[in-house]
């Protein structure tokens, strides 16, 4: 298939970039180009930082936010920034969907549907419910794309290194037309299936965010009880050194809330609701009941209705005080 001719053709070119006239605006025609072409749709804390590796890999790379000021900053690494979904698609090899939730994915794509090329890969990394993935790769067949449901692990700094996990489910046959993408955005890829429509891939993230997102309240909780106790942390982070209990993420996160550093997110609270309430959902749908989640989710929103909805999901932490002031750090 033409994608696959063109995976086979990027690898022979160097990173240079398409010639333009710097004395008048760049337009849609200067980026088209023989390299493999990636639309992306939209450049939040995780699509911006794709994007950029999809740049440094050497792809022509189109993007296209909803707040179009996100995805501006992008034009100075050589992206071109589209005004709707179907101009960041138009031409484009491999479709790559970073959004906030499954609902945005669909009604993006039905957007950008005038722009779609038929053949083209269709890159699904945004984490969805089970269900909203069938919609999705139901979605590529009508419009005669190849679906890679391709939900990706990891925060800001391993986004903005390349180093994220990416864990895909799609066509044996077709990978190599996606690997380039793949390559630039993340250390490995885990495959977990064949048919993206069988949300394999979404299945094993939902089970990795469940945990990520227990330990992420369970920090604030330690936190927050040591200091109602009057408890130095350190004391507590003494106690587990070197241990089965100790662990990296549980520094981090605890850094965050003592150093104050929870701006700019690394992965906002908003985000982390909606990956709870999916994780819950999930359970219940398939039987199973998940307690620590569901408070977990409760958790979240309630940080979030504090004010902290941008903040890291370390602020989670708040959630556990009535008033604002309680929560203060003693420094």
């Amino acid at each position: 298939m033409e994608t696959v001719r063109r995976c086979h053709r990027v690898r022979l070119l160097t990173r240079r970039h398409h010639h333009t006239d710097t004395a008048r605006p760049r337009t849609g025609s200067d980026f088209m180009t023989d390299r493999l072409t990636a639309g992306v749709l939209g450049t939040g804390i995780m699509g911006a930082a794709m994007a950029r590796n999809l740049l440094r890999a050497g792809l022509a790379v189109r993007v296209w936010n909803r707040t179009r000021a996100k995805a501006e900053p992008l034009a100075a690494d050589g992206a071109y920034v589209a005004d709707t979904p179907d101009e960041a698609v138009r031409g484009a090899d491999v479709v790559l969907t970073v959004l906030h939730d499954g609902p945005a994915v669909l009604r993006t794509m039905r957007q950008a549907a005038p722009g779609l090329r038929r053949g083209a890969a269709w890159v699904q990394s945004t984490t969805s419910g089970i269900e909203e993935v069938g919609e999705q790769a139901g979605l590529a067949r009508e419009h005669g794309l190849v679906f890679f449901d391709a939900p990706v692990l990891g925060t800001r700094a391993p986004a903005e290194a390349g180093q994220l996990v990416v864990l895909a489910a799609g066509p044996g046959g077709d990978r190599q037309a996606v690997e380039p993408v793949l390559r630039a955005v993340g250390s490995r890829t885990v495959w977990t299936g064949e048919d993206g429509a069988d949300a394999a891939a979404t299945r094993l993230k939902l089970v990795a965010n469940s945990w990520v997102l227990a330990a992420t309240n369970a920090t604030g909780e330690v936190l927050a009880l040591s200091k109602a106790l009057g408890v130095d942390p350190q004391s507590f982070f003494d106690v587990i050194a070197g241990g089965p209990l100790d662990m990296g993420y549980l520094h981090a996160k605890a850094a965050l809330v003592l150093e104050d550093r929870l701006s700019p997110a690394s992965f906002a609270v908003n985000t982390a609701v909606k990956d709870a309430r999916l994780i819950v959902d999930a359970g219940r749908r398939h039987g199973v009941r998940l307690d620590v989640a569901a408070a977990g989710a409760e958790r979240l929103a309630r940080a979030s209705a504090q004010g902290h909805g941008e903040e890291d999901m370390a602020a989670a932490y708040f959630a556990s005080f009535e008033e604002e002031g309680q929560a203060g750090q003693d420094g």
